[in-house]
């Protein structure tokens, strides 16, 4: 599992650690961790033209104690000087190495192997200033290779916020942990590929983290898996309310998804009926109304219902755990989620997020963390925020840390999709997954699927995607 820890709590762990190391240790790993990364980029060291663009702060350091390494294994290494002021030991270490200070920085720029961002650091706010802009233009019009020193300059490392001109870079090297603008959109975007150099901060970083991001053995450890005497009751019966006569499919591919999910049954409930029995004859179906359709373990409503607002507050009446997708969510009642006893999963993509929060879509765009963790609040219920970096957020206040989904493609935006996913998350969370649990997991398994559809580099439907669960669902175990 990957984790990530806000600026504050790095700062602290920081501190600590450099109480007990000699002066400048720390900076030293960093930048050790960060000259190694760079070299590997470079292929061959010696030869090679390098350019530091150099703030003021400590990632203006790193990058001039890193440049002195390179240096002195035969690079040629200019320094641009961006900052008020530079590191003096940094500088000094440079120099002494045999770099220099480029007079003109676009001279420089355009000759470039590599260039190194060490610009602003993870206490960056508001973009990059005007007069670094057309520095950093040239270092991303060049053909060099740009390695960003911790975090892209001009994105908000806590949030991942772009809040003006920022950084692109081909590769970030990161000290110690991720931070939250590493692993979410906009700010994941300009990061490019992201390395993690350990320098000993691990011992003093708290055990709970702000983010995290599951790999394949934790979806894996998540999976419901029958035992010897299971049954199809004893693992579980999703209900699925969905569709309508206008739009049958988001039946079918909710049933779909909810079908590789893990549960033993799926009971669906709906005008669909005779559509999803075409495609899947091992469903139960029942015309409605939910309550007398029996008995479920979850139940997912609102994909395709269209404006049957008395089927979602009958859904949420019960008290199984409930997934409120698409129309669903738009026929919310919030007081209704709030006062419900068992957990809600609601599953919006930004639109839908903007729309529950009474915002614009470019707010939850451009906020991603922070709207998840609004909706969560507001509504007492687990959130799962859809797009290309997918949210998971409880409503606990904080206790427990954001999922953040790495998996995906961009073949996966397409129409249905959200459909598969919400009878997946469904039928896990009827198998036994807690609403968190359930919705990292569908989420990473759905991409991961998507990601087997479209891996001829060709256009997917959601009932690809659907029918790749089986193969995800083997990757992570294999």
């Amino acid at each position: 599992m990957r984790t990530a820890y806000s600026v504050e709590t790095v700062r602290a762990a920081e501190a600590e650690l450099m109480a007990r190391l000699p002066e400048g240790a720390l900076m030293q790993r960093a930048a050790a961790g960060l000259a190694a990364a760079c070299a590997a980029l470079l292929g061959r060291v010696y030869g090679a033209r390098v350019v530091l663009l150099v703030g003021s702060g400590d990632n203006g350091g790193d990058a001039l104690y890193a440049g002195a390494r390179l240096a002195r294994r035969g690079a040629g290494v200019a320094a641009v000087l961006l900052g008020a002021r530079a590191h003096e030991g940094g500088l000094a270490a440079l120099l002494g190495a045999g770099g220099r200070v480029a007079d003109d920085p676009f001279e420089v720029l355009a000759v470039a192997d590599l260039v190194m961002d060490g610009v602003t650091g993870i206490g960056g706010r508001g973009g990059l200033r005007p007069d670094t802009v057309p520095v950093v233009r040239a270092a991303r019009g060049s053909n060099a290779a740009v390695v960003a020193v911790d975090l892209p300059s001009g994105v908000e490392a806590d949030t991942g916020e772009v809040r003006g001109e920022a950084l692109h870079a081909d590769a970030t090297v990161t000290f110690g942990t991720y931070k939250p603008g590493l692993l979410i959109d906009p700010a994941r975007e300009y990061a490019g590929t992201v390395r993690l150099v350990g320098i000993g901060l691990e011992d003093h970083l708290p055990s709970v983290p702000d983010l995290e991001a599951l790999q394949h053995e934790d979806v894996a450890w998540l999976l419901p898996a029958p035992a010897a005497k299971s049954d199809k009751y004893r693992r579980g019966v999703v209900g699925v309310v969905a569709g309508s006569a206008r739009y049958p499919g988001a039946a079918v591919l909710s049933v779909a998804g909810a079908l590789r999910g893990g549960s033993g049954a799926v009971r669906y409930v709906g005008p669909a009926a005779d559509a999803v029995i075409a495609r899947f004859p091992e469903t139960l179906v029942h015309r409605g109304p939910p309550a007398k359709a029996g008995r479920v373990q979850a139940w997912v409503v609102g994909p395709g219902i269209g404006d049957d607002a008395d089927v979602v507050g009958e859904v949420l009446d019960s008290d199984v755990p409930v997934l409120v997708d698409a129309d669903g969510l738009r026929l919310l009642d919030a007081a209704a989620v709030r006062d419900r006893g068992a957990p809600t999963l609601l599953t919006p993509h930004a639109g839908e997020a903007a729309a529950l929060l009474g915002v614009a879509r470019e707010e939850v765009e451009s906020a991603r963390l922070a709207s998840v963790r609004e909706l969560a609040s507001r509504y007492g219920a687990t959130v799962l925020l859809k797009g290309s970096t997918t949210l998971v957020a409880a409503p606990d206040d904080g206790r427990s840390p954001v999922r953040v989904n790495p998996m995906g493609t961009p073949w996966l935006a397409t129409a249905g999709s959200g459909d598969v996913l919400s009878g997946l998350a469904g039928s896990l969370m009827a198998a036994g997954l807690d609403a968190r649990d359930a919705g990292s997991a569908a989420a990473y398994l759905h991409g991961l699927a998507a990601r087997h559809a479209a891996s001829r580099g060709t256009p997917i439907t959601a009932y690809e995607v659907a029918a790749a669960l089986p193969a995800a669902w083997r990757d992570v175990h294999d």
